[in-house]
């Protein structure tokens, strides 16, 4: 036989069952703040997906360098034109960024993590980034906005 819950127990209870669907919500909110900042960046960095290196030597979808790609992996970087791969090291190294801008008091917005991504991490929280990356972050940020919001699909007649 089971006991009946008090007020209390019940006010816990739910207060419980907010706080979890709380926390699912914002899981799934930067998620899909996350999945749209690097869609966007693939977007400016590599569209088409090309195979060969940028003029830097950058390989994949998000045109990684060899440096930041031995931060997150020691896969060879070969593995970058891979899009799987450079989709788990993109989100490896998104939240590398958003680590070391939220430790310097800088939020991770998607201008944030896109002016790191492409001019620096020390030099978005410097405040030193060059206006090309800030171009670049502007540009990913708007693309990120966009792709963020849930799309309307219109009902075939």
């Amino acid at each position: 036989m089971r006991t009946p819950e008090s007020p209390f127990q019940r006010l816990v209870r739910s207060l419980g069952a907010i706080l979890l669907a709380c926390f699912f919500s914002a899981s799934a909110a930067h998620a899909a703040g996350r999945w749209a900042t690097l869609e966007a960046i693939h977007h400016l960095e590599n569209p088409r997906n090309l195979t060969r290196p940028g003029p830097f030597g950058e390989l994949g979808a998000y045109q990684f360098r060899v440096t930041t790609w031995r931060i997150h992996t020691s896969l060879p970087f070969s593995q970058a034109l891979d899009r799987r791969t450079s989709d788990i090291i993109a989100v490896q190294h998104y939240e590398w960024l958003k680590g070391k801008l939220e430790a310097a008091g800088k939020p991770a917005t998607p201008y944030n993590i896109a002016l790191a991504w492409n001019g620096g991490v020390n030099a978005a929280i410097s405040g030193r980034a060059p206006r090309v990356a800030h171009n670049y972050a502007q540009r990913a940020a708007n693309l990120a906005a966009v792709l963020d919001k849930p799309q309307l699909v219109a009902a075939a007649p």
